[in-house]
């Protein structure tokens, strides 16, 4: 059977001239599915699944927190309706 994964959006602000960096350390996480750099208040957002959410905080805190060049974070968790 298949594993049921969530998905969450995050919006990330970076460091100045940061993004390009931010952008390939977000490509080496395993459960970022997707990313951009984007125009507006936030710098680049990215699309990560999980399969629960201890997952979810792991890689939140874990390892998005510990890229260098990243400011603020906003996580937009998705749900089915």
């Amino acid at each position: 059977e298949g594993l049921e994964l969530s998905t969450a959006f995050v919006l990330i602000k970076t460091k100045p001239m940061m993004e390009s960096d931010v952008y390939r350390a977000l490509l080496a996480i395993e459960n970022v599915v997707e990313t951009h750099i984007v125009y507006g208040e936030y710098d680049l957002a990215a699309r990560i699944d999980f399969a629960d959410d201890n997952e979810m905080s792991k890689v939140l805190i874990g390892e998005f927190r510990k890229i260098p060049g990243v400011e603020q974070t906003e996580t937009l968790i998705a749900v089915e309706v």
